[in-house]
């Protein structure tokens, strides 16, 4: 396939809003790390890449590696209507030593927090909670807010908790109250 036909394609399926783009968010950083600027492509829905695929509950209990892919892609979705609600924007962070956060959610006071999406499980969580971590403190705070939180969104739980080192911990469920 040419790099036009995969274009046409591309535009085709924004067009039926199947999928839509991410933007980049840049920070100021304290260090003059380089920042990946490219968009991150996520469907506008996981039950047409889950059905796609041929995937049913099963399938997808048996790979979770696929499952996580899926369940982040829901859980995108799910935040970009409440930052719509809350006329913010959401962003993902990608640098060119491999520090990646999910989701940004940022809001047009300035105000911004930091979130990873996991399925579950402490090493998960712990993983997640440490990536937020760094990239909070690699933001200089003399040029931009600090995060107004610092959450990894999960996929298994009844109840949200504040971990001690003051990551939030929120199964999806809670989102809506």
């Amino acid at each position: 396939m040419s790099e036009d036909t995969i274009a046409s394609y591309i535009i085709a399926l924004k067009k039926i809003f199947l999928i839509e783009d991410m933007p980049a968010w840049s920070p100021n950083l304290r260090s003059k790390t380089a920042i990946r600027t490219s968009n991150t492509r996520y469907f506008v829905d996981s039950s047409v890449a889950a059905a796609a695929l041929g995937l049913g509950p099963e399938d997808l209990i048996a790979d979770l590696n696929t499952f996580g892919l899926l369940f982040e892609t829901m859980a995108i979705r799910d935040l970009r209507v409440y930052a719509d609600a809350l006329d913010g924007q959401v962003y993902h962070y990608r640098d060119k030593n491999g520090l990646e956060c999910d989701t940004v959610l940022h809001l047009r006071n300035g105000n911004f927090g930091l979130i990873e999406v996991k399925l579950g499980g402490d090493s998960l969580i712990e993983a997640g909670a440490n990536t937020l971590k760094q990239l909070a403190d690699k933001i200089d705070t003399t040029k931009m807010k600090s995060p107004s939180f610092l959450m990894v969104l999960t996929g298994v739980g009844q109840y949200a908790y504040r971990r001690e080192d003051g990551v939030y911990v929120v199964p999806i469920g809670c989102l809506k109250d």
